[in-house]
């Protein structure tokens, strides 16, 4: 499957460059025109927009009854959230920055996760979480983190993360209509990419994979803020005489098994590239999974290029911790060819 958007309906927008942020707020306000018990709330994203202004003007037109700040506190967000769900509301909240999240832990695992199942269906929660994440920002550690594996790794969470603003759009349009919980990972880094967009704009369904790039050697698997990192690396490639094929796997949980899957068989040879620390990180599940259903389809061992086994590092030496093309390069480099 490749990205294709749907051709936007009569009265749509006139094309226009729009950075994922725009898209993003875009998102939420048509959906809050679209549906009145979508909500929005959490830290600034009133008056100030957000601190990445992605709630930019949503206060102004709709006021404070429908968009509001909140204290300082995640875990009174989400918990707050839950409650306003289970009477009927929609609540779209944002966690600011990504280990902002991690007082809310206790709330989303326990609680969020898990409603659905604990009342035997009868009480669904439509909540988005919305949760800027990832580095290359020349933000310190508590505002680089990539902490996708511990939302991947709690049934009852769906987890998603776009990696250009026509998903970013569509994703989030998805993920608001939705009647599960939703995790909506934002890569910081790519809040400022453009693209020519006529909204609305619908793409691929939020729980598949895309191939962004067709290729015969290799199959790279990036996500967020690494495709762009995965498509460079692609292009660096052919000097090389190597092809290789990018899949954004846009939804985390749950995994696009079919379309990863006949990726691989086609090229039998697999990379993953995440920014998060290697052990432990989500590449390797998407190492294992990938080997348990096609092992005697692969050439070669699935590698992971992420960042460090260390807690995120100062600006000054972030370029050194993240993949980059050349590091992706030199890890193919290590298999034998033949």
């Amino acid at each position: 499957m490749t990205l294709q958007s749907m051709a936007p309906p009569v009265g749509a927008r006139p094309p226009a460059a729009l950075t994922m942020a725009a898209a993003l707020n875009a998102a939420i306000q048509d959906s809050m025109r679209d549906d009145p018990t979508v909500v929005l709330f959490g830290e600034d994203v009133g008056p100030l927009g957000g601190v990445f202004r992605v709630t930019d003007g949503l206060y102004a037109e709709f006021g404070e009854t429908r968009v509001s700040d909140s204290p300082l506190a995640e875990s009174g967000i989400v918990g707050t959230a839950i409650g306003m769900a289970i009477y009927g509301l929609r609540p779209v909240v944002e966690m600011q920055f990504d280990a902002f999240s991690y007082p809310a832990f206790e709330q989303i695992v326990s609680h969020l996760a898990k409603m659905r199942n604990r009342t035997r269906g009868r009480i669904s929660l439509p909540i988005v979480i919305r949760i800027p994440y990832a580095g290359d920002i020349g933000g310190v550690e508590h505002h680089s983190d990539s902490s996708e594996a511990y939302w991947t790794a709690t049934p009852g969470l769906t987890v998603v993360s776009p990696s250009n603003p026509a998903d970013a759009y569509s994703m989030l349009r998805e993920a608001i209509a939705s009647d599960d919980p939703v995790i909506f990972m934002e890569p910081k880094s790519r809040y400022w990419m453009k693209a020519e967009l006529a909204l609305p704009v619908q793409t691929a369904p939020m729980n598949t994979a895309v191939v962004l790039r067709e290729g015969t050697d290799v199959t790279l698997i990036a996500y967020g803020p690494t495709v762009k990192t995965a498509l460079a690396t692609a292009e660096l490639a052919t000097a090389e005489g190597l092809s290789i094929e990018v899949i954004d796997l846009r939804s985390l949980s749950p995994f696009d098994d079919a379309t990863v899957g006949a990726s691989l068989r086609k090229t039998s040879r697999a990379a993953v590239v995440h920014e998060a620390a290697q052990f432990g990180g989500y590449g390797a599940e998407v190492a294992a999974r990938l080997t348990e259903r096609n092992f005697f389809h692969l050439a070669a061992p699935i590698l992971r290029i992420t960042g460090f086994d260390i807690p995120y590092p100062s600006p000054k030496l972030e370029e050194y911790f993240l993949p980059t093309p050349d590091r992706i390069l030199a890890a193919l480099g290590t298999w034998e060819w033949s």
